[in-house]
């Protein structure tokens, strides 16, 4: 019997195995070089060399006669273009967990029913709160609005597999959409962010303890932000589908307001980046008008990049902002069933731009691929023609994600052993709701009873789910580090995350006062955090699985909602 331990990096084409011990007293390395179908040949494995020029999976032999069985483990190894640890996960169980993880996000006054203890009241004097979007403790209220607007599509799509937990996401959005009812509640004037940004990020401080400005940020007719304007519509719009029947008053009430901003946000069109200026970027830039005005953005600029863009003045055009404008009139349409904002998209989807960057994207930034899928489901259950701009546009996102399509787009790649990664920013992001979107496509599809044509190969519904189903249990656990991104989930997952309120003590743990820098020592310490924030999602491994597991990589451990929103609908459909 063959007994191998297997650890390090992999690629496909190399593996490196050291023999220590065996009845033939084989000693030394044995190095795979060749093609995976050049394996085997007669029983025996071939074409072997002795050097070693990439990563490599280091492995302990005994009994090497049989070296025919190292091939039957590299072969369980590799599925997917890239290698499947296969774990049977627990989609429930991570499921309550990365619901629970919003409420170790929320602020102001905790109900009695907070879960996560070690939380406490916080930023008071804010309004009854939102929460905040990350590990800092800012309000920045672009993604938070896309948060709730997935928690809100996920619970719409999937609440009926979420069972006894339906109430824990309902619960979120409501805290969302109370937010941003008070911050929506005077005419012409939308709060679109609540704290300063740099004084808040030079401080490691507790958000029950916070002492930094809470400067409140608005737009108004004379200073616009239409695309978080329109974020917060979409946001409100389809949490009035979530309430329809359980609260009806509570659903119009959104509604109402959903259609009062995004008036705002059509009227007085104008990108928040002028507005707020240096005060939003580069936290949450409205990004996506810089690529569409200036061309793809130098990631390893990016600092200057936004500061010439910030620099404009104001000049920026109607493609800033108009996927928000599309995407809030689209859920607009999906909740009210109004003519006027199924037109209102349809006159004005040749505003945006489709080509090889946007078509793919999908997230807190850019709402492309979205709107499509959105439309091509209304168009699907009216039965529309297969060729219709909505339809083909949403097929086209589809093929460009998916691994065996033949389109491709220079945009999306994937690791050695399957996360999908695009441009900046904490990774995570772009499979969690890349694989939402394409699972929700997909659905719409089986319920038509129609495929995708990639290019010369026939794209079955199943095959997107497939797909979904391998980033999420990449994300679990069948990764190259054999450990979950997710904070509580297995046996081994991200213990120094960056995040303010898990890696200072608690208030029972610590019950005096942390000033602002009475948090470095905690911060740089390489002990675990103490509290942990289970359910939390961090950014993820670099593009070659590695992850090391720092409170310093911050785009590697920091947990973002954003990140779980969309999870929370995956993980749902796979319970």
């Amino acid at each position: 019997m063959v007994i191998a331990t297997f650890c390090e990096e992999f690629t496909k084409t190399l593996f490196y195995c050291s023999i220590i011990a065996s009845p033939l007293e084989v000693k030394g390395q044995i190095i795979w070089s060749g093609p995976l179908s050049e394996e085997i040949e007669g029983g025996t494995l071939q074409n072997w060399s002795n050097k070693i020029n990439s990563p490599s999976i280091v492995s302990t032999i005994h009994n090497p006669q049989k070296l025919i069985v190292i091939l039957w483990l590299v072969v369980r190894l590799l599925a997917n273009n890239g290698v499947n640890f296969e774990v049977n996960h627990n989609y429930g169980d991570a499921l309550s967990k990365s619901i629970l993880f919003f409420e170790g996000q929320r602020s102001g006054k905790l109900p009695s029913s907070q879960r996560l203890k070690w939380r406490k009241d916080s930023a008071l004097h804010d309004g009854k709160d939102v929460g905040v979007n990350a590990g800092d403790n800012v309000k920045f209220n672009f993604p938070m609005a896309f948060t709730t607007t997935m928690l809100a599509w996920s619970v719409i799509e999937y609440g009926k597999f979420m069972g006894s937990d339906l109430v824990h996401p309902t619960e979120a959005v409501k805290w969302g959409t109370d937010y941003f009812l008070i911050s929506t509640s005077i005419k012409n004037k939308v709060f679109v962010q609540v704290g300063d940004p740099y004084s808040d990020h030079r401080c490691c401080q507790r958000p029950e303890d916070m002492d930094t400005n809470r400067t409140a940020y608005v737009v108004t007719d004379k200073n616009p932000g239409s695309e978080v304007a329109g974020e917060i519509a979409a946001a409100l719009a389809s949490s009035s589908i979530v309430f329809k029947t359980s609260d009806p008053a509570y659903s119009w009430q959104l509604l109402e307001r959903a259609i009062q901003v995004f008036e705002f946000a059509d009227n007085y069109q104008g990108s928040y980046n002028p507005s707020l200026g240096k005060w939003d970027c580069p936290f949450y830039c409205d990004f996506s008008g810089y690529y569409f005005n200036s061309g793809e953005l130098d990631e390893n600029k990016l600092d200057v990049d936004v500061a010439r863009y910030v620099g404009k003045g104001g000049d920026c055009s109607l493609s800033d902002v108009i996927d928000e404008l599309l995407w809030a009139a689209a859920w607009l349409y999906k909740a009210s069933n109004q003519q006027k904002y199924w037109d209102y998209v349809v006159n004005n989807i040749h505003l945006i731009s489709e080509n090889n960057y946007t078509i793919c994207e999908f997230g807190w930034d850019d709402k492309h691929a979205g709107i499509y899928v959105l439309m091509a489901n209304e168009l699907l259950k009216k039965g529309a023609s297969d060729k219709d701009h909505f339809r083909t546009t949403a097929d086209q996102f589809a093929c460009t994600i998916l691994p065996e399509s033949p389109i491709k787009i220079k945009r999306i790649t994937f690791s050695p052993g399957g996360l999908l990664f695009k441009r900046m920013g904490s990774n995570t992001q772009n499979p969690t709701a890349l694989s939402f979107l394409l699972l929700t496509y997909a659905h719409y599809l089986d319920q038509a009873n129609k495929v995708v044509q990639c290019g010369n190969i026939t794209a079955q519904p199943q095959d997107f789910v497939r797909f979904a189903k391998g980033q999420v249990d990449y994300i679990l656990g069948n990764n190259p580090m054999q450990m979950s991104y997710m904070v509580g989930y297995g046996n081994k997952y991200p213990k120094k995350i960056h995040h303010r309120g898990s890696t200072l003590p608690s208030v029972d743990q610590h019950p005096q006062h942390l000033a602002c820098h009475d948090g470095d020592t905690y911060f740089d310490s390489n002990n675990p955090n103490p509290n942990e924030l289970t359910g939390a999602v961090v950014g993820g491994p670099f593009p070659n699985d590695t992850y090391p597991d720092s409170r310093k990589l911050f785009v590697q451990s920091e947990p973002c909602t954003y990140i779980n929103a969309p999870l929370v609908g995956v993980l749902a459909y796979f319970t």
